[in-house]
Order: structure tokens, then C-alpha cells, then sequence
């Protein structure tokens, strides 16, 4: 996998949540932070292990990427409507 993981969409693989699509807000060493905007909010992003995690190519939006990059808040909204997009 990249080592620049952030703003992208991932499904997962493995636990109770498999088959949820994220968007990947942090990325640590062997760990990914996740959104969905419904279960796992903005507020309290989702810690899970890189390897339980399938990338799906597609980035999010310019502008959703752009908040990223900058560290500003990013509304549970603009979460739930981008992957719905997909």
C-alpha cells in the first residue's frame, strides 16, 4: 500500500464493520484512521490495522482533500455524501 494513504476510500476486510466503506483520515505506522460519518464520526475516527483495510483507487474531492491536508474540521455531512458518491 502507499505511504500516503489520507483522503482516500477504503473498505474493510475484517471485524464487525466488514464491507463499511471509509474514508482514511490519519495514517500512522501500521495503522489507518476512518470515517464514515454515520457510526464513526469526525468527533472519534476509527483506529484499525492497515492490513484489515482494502484501498479503493479513488480519492475524495478536492475540497474534502484540501481540509485534510490542512487539518481543518471536516463536517460527518460532507463524509456521508462523498461515499455515497462512489
Amino acid at each position: 500500500m502507499g505511504t500516503d494513504m489520507v483522503g482516500m476510500f477504503a473498505i474493510s476486510k475484517a471485524g464487525h464493520d466488514k464491507g463499511t466503506i471509509y474514508l482514511i483520515v490519519k495514517e500512522e505506522a501500521e495503522y489507518v484512521y476512518l470515517l464514515d460519518g454515520r457510526l464513526k464520526k469526525a468527533e472519534k475516527p476509527k483506529k484499525k490495522n492497515k492490513k484489515h483495510i482494502q484501498i479503493i483507487k479513488k480519492e475524495a474531492d478536492d475540497i474534502l482533500k484540501e481540509k485534510l491536508f490542512y487539518g481543518r474540521h471536516i463536517y460527518n455531512e460532507e463524509i456521508r455524501k462523498a461515499i455515497a458518491q462512489l
